[in-house]
């Protein structure tokens, strides 16, 4: 049964693996994003000859047909496109002042940025948000996989 709830965009930062993008979008898919963003060089369905990517659709399993996605030069670039849209910018990333995601209760239309597995989001573009959420860890690893952090804090952040 699906359940209302505001619109959610996902902004994808210079993000690496078509793995990890693959993965975000099939959970894209169950928690019914309404768009994705694919800002910088991060991986989408095409390639750069107007191709399918066979790594991409084995990753993502059909979601690529049914999330809407588009590219954007950069992260920057998507949130100020965003933020005319009254859209309220929500980074998922660790650091001093972030928020307990736990704590995170969004109102009405919501984009939610993730960054590069290596370097996560750029402090430039943390600027830019309006508020940074983390998850915290509890073990001696500093973070999570892109995809698995993303879903966790898509389905509680949203109580989907």
């Amino acid at each position: 049964m699906s359940r209302k709830h505001n619109e959610i965009v996902l902004v994808l930062d210079n993000i690496r693996s078509v793995h990890n993008v693959g993965a975000i979008f099939r959970t894209a898919d169950a928690a019914g994003v309404s768009k994705i963003i694919l800002a910088g060089y991060t991986p989408g369905p095409i390639d750069r000859f107007g191709r399918s990517r066979a790594d991409f659709k084995k990753a993502a399993l059909g979601a690529e047909e049914s999330v809407k996605w588009e590219s954007a030069p950069t992260a920057l670039a998507a949130i100020s496109k965003l933020k005319t849209k009254n859209f309220y910018i929500l980074a998922l990333e660790q650091g001093t002042g972030a928020f307990d995601y736990k704590k995170i209760k969004p109102k009405g239309k919501t984009a939610l940025v993730v960054g590069n597995e290596i370097d996560g989001i750029s402090k430039e573009v943390i600027k830019y948000c309006d508020k940074v959420a983390q998850i915290p860890m509890r073990g001696k690893k500093e973070s999570l996989n892109v995809s698995v952090a993303l879903g966790i804090a898509l389905f509680r952040i949203f109580n989907l």
